[in-house]
């Protein structure tokens, strides 16, 4: 029991003289201000999209996420958003932007395997939990939503 404590805390030491220490008030503006010109950027397409076709909201909405999608996967496969990503931490992770550069990233690292075994499998390996958590959410609420409008 001695020999294991005197072991934790040797380790213990030497984490923390090895560890650097996190910045967390700069790592937190990053995240606030790189997630917030990814909100202005999708505001700015929602208004020009607004003032240039005669579609309603939903579809003007509709066609801000596939801009934003597309966006990020081409930045994901020139390496800029993981530069990105570096500087903005969890401000570039949050947005719509950051699961299509989850999505992306994973089908780029294993595309050497092919398209169904690498690419495709790869790729809903983070993209499908996220799908089955939205539909089965998507379903729960319904369902409530269903059951209190009987009363």
């Amino acid at each position: 029991m001695e020999r294991e404590k005197l072991h934790r805390e040797n380790y213990a030491n030497y984490v923390r003289r090895m560890a650097t220490p996190s910045r967390y008030w700069p790592s937190l503006l990053w995240a606030f201000l790189i997630g917030g010109l990814i909100s202005i950027m999708g505001q700015g397409l929602y208004h020009l999209y607004d003032h240039i076709t005669e579609y309603d909201p939903a579809k003007i909405s509709g066609l801000v996420a596939i801009t934003l999608i597309g966006i990020a996967a081409i930045l994901t496969g020139f390496g800029v958003y993981d530069r990105i990503g570096n500087v903005a931490g969890g401000g570039s992770i949050v947005p719509i932007t950051g699961f299509s550069n989850a999505v992306t990233a994973a089908a780029m690292e294993h595309r050497k395997e092919g398209i169904i075994f690498g690419t495709c499998t790869n790729m809903f390996k983070i993209a499908g939990p996220v799908i089955v958590m939205g539909v089965f959410l998507s379903m729960l609420v319904g369902t409530v939503y269903w059951v209190i409008s009987l009363f």
